[in-house]
């Protein structure tokens, strides 16, 4: 009888602390992990930033011929029919711009940019002929070309490869040009001409551009990017006629004709504001 009321007692105590486990509340699963998703850079926003590089000449051959009897004279090598007057020197200067990118990530850009960057580019060339068979004196002939700005606004289009962005550009051309011509024999100065102005044209090329972290040493101005360029850019101020005009000497003068045209190989820095 004991053991059997040992047993009752000891079984009921059993399912009394089963009943009371299975009424205890549950423990809440662990919230599942917050993923915050790392921004994808886009190319698209406003910029500006600062160029230097290399600048050189590509067609600088200064041709004159003499008007009417004159043309004797560059016949017969007093007066040079061809000169060339090769340029180079660097060029340092800014842009601003603006891009878009269709898709982010990867994708097509396009976009708009103006520069203007001084040009180290300024030449003399000075001649002595003597010929007595033609002309007993002593000529000199001086031949003077500048170009000491360049400024273009061109468009851009290319494809960034996420922080990659390979364009061409091209667009319009401007540039502050001067050039000058004196013929002279022995003491006055016979033949003169000079003209300064804004020439236009154009210009194109291509570059390669890449997108620095944001936290970059070089991001001064606290934007959301910067990015590093390397670029080459040909530019083409066309033709002009020079009148060298006569003044003491005898006779109209002399016709010289110049060609502005030249590239830039340059690299340029630019801070980047907008769309991450």
């Amino acid at each position: 009888m004991i053991k059997n009321l040992l047993g009752i007692l000891v079984a009921g105590t059993a399912l009394t602390g089963v009943a009371s486990a299975a009424d205890l509340p549950r423990r809440a699963a662990p919230p599942p992990p917050v993923f915050t998703p790392v921004p994808v850079f886009t190319w698209t926003g406003a910029y500006f930033g600062i160029n230097a590089g290399y600048a050189y000449t590509e067609s600088d051959t200064i041709r004159t011929v003499g008007i009417g009897t004159l043309q004797n004279n560059v016949n017969n090598l007093l007066r040079s029919p061809a000169v060339r007057l090769p340029q180079d020197g660097f060029s340092a200067g800014g842009q601003v711009g603006y891009n878009y990118q269709f898709t982010p990530g990867s994708g097509i850009v396009v976009g708009v940019e103006a520069d203007a960057q001084y040009m180290d580019l300024q030449r003399t060339g000075v001649q002595s002929i003597f010929r007595p068979a033609f002309n007993p004196n002593v000529l000199t002939n001086t031949y003077r070309t500048d170009l000491n700005f360049l400024g273009t606004v061109r468009g851009r289009v290319g494809y960034a490869f996420d922080r990659v962005f390979v364009y061409g550009t091209g667009g319009f051309a401007y540039g502050d040009v001067t050039q000058r011509v004196g013929f002279q024999t022995a003491a006055p100065l016979t033949y003169f001409g000079s003209r300064s102005r804004i020439d236009t044209g154009y210009a194109y090329g291509g570059g390669i551009e890449y997108a620095l972290p944001t936290d970059s040493f070089l991001n001064f101005f606290r934007s959301n990017a910067v990015t590093i360029k390397a670029e080459y850019l040909r530019y083409d101020l066309g033709s002009h006629n020079l009148l060298v005009g006569s003044v003491g000497g005898p006779g109209v003068g002399y016709i010289s004709r110049f060609r502005t045209e030249g590239a830039i190989a340059r690299a340029g820095l630019n801070f980047k504001f907008g769309s991450y």
